[in-house]
């Protein structure tokens, strides 16, 4: 890691912030475009999106959630977040650089606050988890059918980076990680009934399915508009990992829509 030593415990805190919608850290994804760190402790960082119409929510989301990283170092002094090329950049900016919340910053176009937001992509997160882990049960044991993944506890789990993302998913909803817990269960952690075990999976793997496509192609737009990004890009730790595919990467549309900010 280049850089001293508040550049290097700044890209650390950074590479804490995910994005909401990909769940992969925005240190990653590339998204991070500069750390400059000052002697006096000034830090200002430059973050870039894929194309410049990304949702407002997502791209207030990551800048905030940067920014407040950044502000829990004790050796940074004063903290500046900026969005580059997005179409609300100046908007953004403007509120993060006054403290301004995200009401504070988009007005009567935020009719809602951000934890709604948060809480939708954890739980997409967690089904993606769910279905990580247990497809690899599969793959490790072609007699096991998706019927009997009914039961499936985390200790049935093999201790893999598959396994620790899910239990990490779970503790971020405020789900149960005891040894005991059952992996296949619903937004609120309950199990579900035996017989809807096959539909459950299904679903879980639509969510997974998209969320790496998305993510796919949202690289590949960072890398069309800003060549330089490439090396910044980590490779996807579920491209490696255990019980991990390569999705396919066949038409898929930008994050553009809005989920609370509807601009005009």
């Amino acid at each position: 890691m280049s850089g001293g030593p508040l550049e290097q415990a700044a890209r650390a805190a950074l590479h804490a912030v995910h994005d909401p919608e990909l769940d992969e850290p925005i240190t990653d994804l590339g998204f991070v475009r500069s750390v400059e760190a000052a002697a006096d402790g000034a830090l200002t960082v430059h973050l870039r999106l894929p194309t410049s119409f990304c949702s407002p929510n997502f791209a207030y989301l990551m800048a905030s959630d940067a920014k407040d990283a950044l502000m829990a170092l004790p050796q940074a002094h004063r903290v500046t977040v900026v969005l580059d090329d997005h179409h609300d950049s100046e908007l953004i900016n403007r509120g993060l650089a006054a403290d301004a919340g995200y009401r504070g910053t988009f007005g009567d176009e935020a009719e809602k606050g951000l934890e709604a937001l948060r809480l939708t992509f954890r739980r997409k997160a967690h089904a993606a988890a769910m279905e990580r882990a247990l497809t690899a049960l599969l793959r490790a044991d072609p007699d096991l059918t998706e019927e009997a993944l009914h039961g499936v506890t985390l200790a049935d789990l093999p201790e893999t980076p598959t396994t620790w993302a899910l239990r990490r998913r779970r503790q971020a909803l405020g789900l149960g990680i005891a040894p005991t817990a059952e992996v296949l269960v619903d937004d609120d952690g309950n199990p579900y009934p035996q017989e809807e075990t096959p539909v459950r999976l299904r679903f879980a793997r639509s969510v997974r399915i998209s969320i790496d496509g998305n993510a796919h192609f949202c690289r590949g737009l960072l890398r069309t508009r800003y060549p330089e990004s490439a090396a910044d890009q980590a490779p996807r730790a579920h491209d490696t990992g255990p019980g991990a595919r390569h999705p396919a990467t066949g038409p898929a549309a930008p994050r553009t829509t809005a989920v609370e900010v509807n601009p005009v």
